[in-house]
């Protein structure tokens, strides 16, 4: 593992006017990446779009869909450079809290199977293996599937969500 954090990151609301700089990271560690119409949908859609930032710097970046007492983690990633450096579990622990604090009582998420990294981060969270959706991702010359995880938080997890600037 890289180096670790030397202080927390600061969240925000993303705006349109990120999408410059999320696109330039979704493109660069993504095959298959969100398009700019993915996030501004998103946005206009009045998802929960977060910035991750450590000093100036937009180092990752999150969305998430939560209505009826669920919460769908969309998308989750942090710039190359800055991985391996404990932001991914920083930025899902902020996420996690949003989403409780917008009484979630369940948060679902895909995953690539062969993200090993990311399925890794989501089992130490607490998410756990509830299915699989055949052909879910686009790889080069067919599909992929995806494995479906849940988190369902309890006492274990109260407060471990962090707030962001609004």
């Amino acid at each position: 593992m890289s180096a670790r954090l030397d202080t927390a990151p600061g969240y925000r609301r993303m705006t349109m006017h990120d999408l410059d700089i999320v696109m330039v990271i979704e493109q660069a560690i993504y095959p298959h990446p969100w398009t700019r119409g993915n996030f501004s949908d998103s946005l206009a859609a009045g998802y929960h779009c977060w910035i991750a930032e450590c000093g100036d710097m937009v180092v990752g970046y999150s969305v998430v869909m939560i209505a009826a007492g669920e919460a769908h983690l969309l998308n989750l990633s942090v710039a190359a450079q800055w991985q391996r450096r404990g932001l991914g579990s920083e930025l899902l622990r902020f996420m996690l809290g949003l989403a409780r604090d917008c009484a979630a009582t369940r948060i679902y998420l895909e995953v690539r199977p062969s993200n090993t990294a990311a399925l890794a981060l989501y089992t130490r969270a607490g998410f756990s293996r509830i299915g699989v959706r055949r052909g879910y991702y686009p790889v080069q010359g067919g599909s992929e599937d995806a494995v479906v995880m849940e988190f369902v938080p309890d006492a274990r997890h109260a407060g471990s969500g962090m707030r962001g600037k609004t």
